[in-house]
């Protein structure tokens, strides 16, 4: 099932995308998905809706989960990545907080202050949403905990990030961080996952790259703290980044980042620094 949240005249609404992948049902009741995860029959709910159909032709998509609770980032979660920054695989997750203030839209612009312009970075990223309450989730339990995958570009102000030692004032620039289109609920690792800046691929890797998988992603935040439906999970990026190129890439005026991974999607957001 694949499902996602549309700006609609007067608001938003959750749809099921329909087989045709160019009609979309709404799910009465519910304005986005942040709401319709929040039912435990969510997916009955989403699997029967009945209610309008909408082109996806010119759909204007919102963030696919607008409103989460928390979401988690996993940071140097890709062996590719790991080793073009010089660094041990790691024995944890490295784990910092994005808010949701810092989503968009996954065909959203995205509007830089001229003051965090000057080095803005690319992290193609596959993301997934809880589906039910879990707390100190079994690893061998935990993929059932998961409603779904989606695409996020972690968009960064690197140097905002290495201002200190903490990342977050780097990652949560209000509204850059594109997500979307679909949350897909039977997505498997595996596919290809790509970064492209006006047209130039800058990352390509497979999401079975991943150090932490999702599952053990879920067993071990869900051992610090429960994980609620709604939340998302942020699981990392692959080499290729600007940063740690040489020289180094940076995002400039007016460029478009597209965010791609084989069964999802693909998120694409220009810049506009002002």
């Amino acid at each position: 099932m694949k499902l996602a949240t549309l700006r609609l005249a007067g608001g938003t609404a959750a749809v099921r995308v329909n087989a045709d992948n160019r009609t979309a049902t709404v799910v009465v009741g519910h304005p986005d998905l942040s709401s319709l995860l929040d039912q435990a029959d969510w997916r009955t709910i989403a699997a029967q809706a009945d209610g309008a159909t909408i082109s996806l032709d010119d759909a204007d998509y919102a963030p696919v989960v607008p409103r989460p609770g928390k979401i988690v980032c996993v940071g140097l979660n890709y062996a590719t990545h790991i080793k073009e920054m010089g660094r041990e695989l790691p024995q944890y997750p490295t784990l910092f907080a994005k808010w949701a203030e810092a989503l968009t839209g996954p065909y959203d612009d995205v509007i830089v202050p001229e003051y965090a312009a000057a080095e803005l970075d690319w992290e193609a990223e596959l993301a997934f949403v809880i589906g039910r309450q879990a707390y100190q989730v079994p690893e061998a339990e935990a993929i059932d905990y998961i409603a779904g995958y989606s695409v996020i570009n972690d968009y960064t102000m690197r140097d905002y990030q290495y201002r200190t030692l903490q990342w977050d004032q780097g990652k949560n620039f209000e509204k850059t961080s594109g997500f979307g289109p679909f949350l897909v609920t039977d997505y498997q690792l595996g596919t290809t996952i790509e970064a492209r800046l006006d047209g130039e691929v800058m990352q390509h890797a497979s999401t079975d790259d991943l150090v932490f998988t999702p599952a053990a992603l879920v067993s071990y935040i869900s051992h610090i703290v429960t994980l609620q439906p709604g939340d998302v999970v942020i699981t990392g990026t692959t080499g290729g980044v600007g940063h740690a190129r040489k020289p180094p890439r940076h995002i400039g005026n007016g460029q478009t980042v597209e965010v791609s991974i084989d069964g999802l999607g693909t998120v694409r957001n220009r810049t506009i620094v002002k």
